[in-house]
């Protein structure tokens, strides 16, 4: 029912390497790509710092060096055409694509993405320390730039980050952050925002840039609309009706409507995505490490992933299959005598003293709502009462940021392709916490992990082993987190568009300039 994924790569690859035939003209007069969200979209504007939903905008706004091939997977052509690395693989050298601009309309050159990458790095913000490893950044030609490294890392993989990764134009505006607070945007994609409306419906719209360097000489869509409706029924309803295009997350029975329904398509397919619980190590009754290794052993994994039908997979170890880091065989199991007896130990449970502990999750999400009633029902046999709050992403996140609950559930996918960012900006050391939201602070783990870039490149097995230590350091003697499953994407869309592909590296994302509008 899909478009082979092939297919679909050859024609992006196609249109990365081939120059338009036809005056570049936005499409005009054709309806909207109508992506409804169950939470909001925007949670930072500028490119150097974003680290959250707005990435479903992003990837259509603003573009990377390079971009991640699930096919091949392997680094492919995006605004470097090609690049090449010494053989100690500590520099690295991008050519870039001629003939490209930013919106603002002045040239993307080696200086652009020099000054735009040095200025992520300098912000120390989001995901900027994918860029660690570089001491310095050279420019060699108009269209060549050279990256001298302190020690090797895959920096082609690097370069397709899902974040931190964005080439802007820092000239856009004297004062840059309090221009990009505004709401507007200074990227080269093939589209850029028009309209933004803070905490509504229909927050986001993007446009059709005019001098986009792929050119407009096929059908494409003008407009993108991102719309937030918590509501899944309400969601599918919008996509039946027409008024959506896509949706990106449905329940298994609103995932088999959407199947058998006449006009829609579907894509089911295993992502990098996972579901995480994060415990307050820090303060609370949580920052007993029996109450967390309880509460750990509580959760009815099976039970949920059964429930949810089909939507998830079992999650094994922190880092999920196809990516270094990944352990198979450490699914975990509920176990409610060991949970019992720990809670007795902390002097709560059965007989004992009542438990209170607070959960937070994101309002609209289904699959978390499932977990949230499930764990209750499990605890409260225990002697525990949770308390669960179905809140907007950015409100959740900034309770989450002064530790404002002893259990924080959320979604967390890899910066890019690779394991390190499930620790690394999880679970190590960070204050402020930002999205180490189990306040872990551990400095043996700090030192593992500040191992694992380099030994990336140059000792994938040892860089494994870190890895199956970091897990057990997480999951058994820290017991800082729980993690219930790994999340399949479930997309429904509606038939007539062409072009659909899921991309595990880029969650939830839509590259809407390759798909051919439906009719």
């Amino acid at each position: 029912m899909r478009r082979p994924l092939a297919a679909a790569v050859a024609l992006m690859m196609l249109a990365a390497c081939s120059p338009p035939q036809e005056e570049q003209r936005a499409p005009a007069g054709q309806s909207p790509f109508v992506y409804v969200k169950n939470t909001d979209v925007v949670t930072e504007w500028d490119p150097s710092r974003s680290y959250s939903n707005e990435i479903i905008a992003f990837q259509n706004v603003y573009e990377t060096l390079t971009y991640w091939n699930p096919v091949t997977k392997k680094s492919a052509p995006r605004l470097a055409t090609s690049w090449r690395s010494s053989a100690d693989g500590r520099t690295w050298t991008f050519t870039l694509r001629s003939g490209v601009t930013f919106h603002t309309g002045r040239p993307l050159d080696a200086e652009a993405v020099k000054a735009s990458i040095e200025r992520t790095i300098k912000g120390k913000a989001g995901a900027g320390y994918i860029w660690d490893a570089v001491s310095s950044i050279r420019v060699e030609g108009p269209l060549t730039v050279t990256f001298a490294l302190k020690y090797p890392v895959p920096l082609d993989l690097v370069a397709s980050a899902g974040y931190a990764a964005y080439i802007y134009d820092t000239k856009a505006a004297p004062d840059l952050t309090k221009w990009f607070q505004q709401g507007r945007d200074a990227g080269s994609g093939p589209y850029t925002v028009t309209r933004w409306n803070k905490g509504k419906e229909d927050e986001l719209t993007l446009s059709a840039y005019d001098g986009y360097w792929g050119g407009w000489n096929r059908p494409h869509y003008n407009t993108i609309k991102y719309r937030v409706v918590p509501d899944p029924e309400r969601a599918y309803s919008m996509l039946r009706r027409g008024e959506a295009s896509f949706v990106d997350r449905l329940d298994p029975e609103l995932f088999a409507r959407a199947q058998a329904a006449p006009g829609l398509r579907t894509s089911d397919r295993p992502s990098f995505s996972t579901a995480v619980m994060l415990f307050n190590t820090a303060s609370g009754p949580l920052k007993d490490i029996r109450v967390r290794k309880a509460v750990q052993k509580a959760v009815p994994y099976r039970g949920i992933v059964k429930a949810l039908g089909g939507s998830v997979m079992p999650a094994s170890g922190v880092v999920p299959e196809g990516l270094l880091g990944h352990m198979p065989n450490r699914v975990p199991e509920q176990d409610l005598a060991t949970a019992t007896r720990l809670l007795r130990q902390a002097g709560y449970g059965p007989g004992g003293k009542p438990l209170r502990l607070v959960l937070t999750y994101g309002e609209g999400e289904a699959d978390e709502e499932v977990l949230a009633r499930r764990l209750r029902k499990a605890l409260a046999a225990l002697n525990v009462t949770l308390e669960v709050r179905g809140m907007r992403w950015n409100a959740q996140w900034e309770l989450g940021k002064k530790r404002g609950q002893d259990i924080f559930v959320m979604y967390w996918w890899p910066d890019y392709a690779d394991g390190y960012s499930y620790f690394g900006q999880v679970f190590h050391s960070a204050n402020p916490p930002v999205m180490n939201l189990s306040y872990l602070n551990d400095q043996q783990l700090d030192a593992m992990l500040d191992t694992v870039p380099e030994l990336t490149v140059t000792d994938k097995p040892a860089a494994q082993r870190v890895y199956e230590r970091a897990t057990a350091r997480v999951l058994d003697q820290r017991a800082a987190a729980a993690m219930p499953w790994v999340v399949k994407s479930r997309r429904a869309f509606l038939g007539g568009i062409q072009g659909y592909d899921d991309n595990p590296a880029y969650p939830d994302v839509v590259f809407v300039y390759d798909l051919k509008p439906s009719g």
